[in-house]
């Protein structure tokens, strides 16, 4: 399976504007830029996306490891924070935490919490912030 993304910035990091497109279309020429990146403009940003999608997958993954162990949620409510910091080799992601909430009725909370650590070591999007990164790039 693959899904694809595409940004376009036109301008200098300031003073540009960008936007990012997805496959699906959920979005659509959605707008990014410093102020939303660095200040608190309107908008998306790269970090803002990379928590959405850890929350998300996240989620859907302790829900499958639940159901492994025979456990059925009633609800699982995941929020991601990612920490964009400024080091020596300059900005990085250093961090994603995850608060999670889970109602499993009847369940031991001490196994839940067990699987809620293996879901959060197997999902992919938390493996995929240590993956190898590569690249084709054409000047034109």
């Amino acid at each position: 399976m693959q899904r694809k993304a595409s940004a376009v910035w036109r301008g200098n990091l300031k003073d540009g504007k960008g936007t990012i497109s997805t496959d699906s279309g959920t979005l659509k020429d959605t707008q990014y830029s410093f102020s939303t990146r660095f200040e608190n403009g309107v908008g998306t940003n790269p970090e803002e996306l990379i928590a959405a999608a850890h929350a998300g997958c996240f989620a859907m993954a302790f829900s499958a490891e639940l159901g492994k162990a025979g456990l059925t949620p009633e609800s699982i409510a995941a929020e991601a924070t990612v920490t964009l910091d400024k080091t020596n080799d300059g900005f990085t992601v250093t961090e994603s935490h995850l608060d999670v909430t889970v109602k499993v009725p009847g369940a031991d909370k001490n196994k839940v919490l067990e699987i809620a650590n293996g879901a959060k070591a197997g999902c992919p999007i938390s493996r995929l912030l240590n993956a190898k990164v590569t690249m084709d790039a054409k000047v034109q």
